[in-house]
């Protein structure tokens, strides 16, 4: 099975990646971008905002997008995958461009190499907000808390149109009452 963990920055992915982790240490882990070598470099000139237009940054990301199909998601077919974040939030950061668009230009990156299962921790104004008050925020972060809504909706419309197998559950809920959504979805 090949799973997605998806949600916008402060959403709680890497507590959960974490117990992930210990309840399935036979999975392979990986994280979208940078989890290649050419990711790797991909990553830090995108969240160092090396690209001045919308368009360069979603380019950065296809590239390490479609390295990441090739290199980790083809090459496991017979592996347990569980990735933090994925095409999913490729398209809905890449909001300036229009939907149609980005869903055909991902669909060329991924080659074929679609989830089984999506998850998406959703927050609240509010609680994203509050999150966000109490870290330094990195290049995308430091766009706003309406930049990061817009985006989690798009996330939520990107999971409507491809019709994904998805699970979206409230990330203000306590870490184990998620563990324990998460846990009832790989399950079934």
């Amino acid at each position: 099975m090949y799973l997605i963990l998806e949600g916008i920055d402060t959403a709680g992915k890497s507590t959960q990646l974490d117990i992930l982790k210990q309840k399935y240490p036979t999975a392979l882990f990986t994280y979208e971008p940078g989890a290649t070598k050419l990711g790797v470099k991909l990553r830090k000139m995108a969240l160092e905002g090396e690209a001045n237009s919308a368009i360069s940054e979603m380019f950065l990301f296809l590239a390490d997008r479609a390295e990441h199909s090739f290199e980790v998601i083809k090459k496991n077919p017979n592996k347990f995958i569980i990735s933090d974040r994925g095409f999913i939030s490729g398209i809905a950061y890449a909001k300036d461009i229009p939907m149609k668009t980005a869903i055909s230009l991902n669909q060329v990156a991924l080659d074929g190499a679609y989830p089984n299962k999506v998850i998406l921790l959703e927050l609240s104004k509010e609680e994203l907000t509050k999150r966000l008050s109490a870290k330094k925020n990195d290049h995308i972060e430091s766009r706003g808390i309406d930049y990061l809504m817009d985006v989690q909706n798009r996330m939520k419309e990107v999971i409507k149109v491809l019709e994904l197998d998805a699970k979206i559950i409230d990330a203000s809920l306590s870490i184990e009452e998620i563990e324990k959504h998460i846990e009832e979805y790989i399950s079934y």
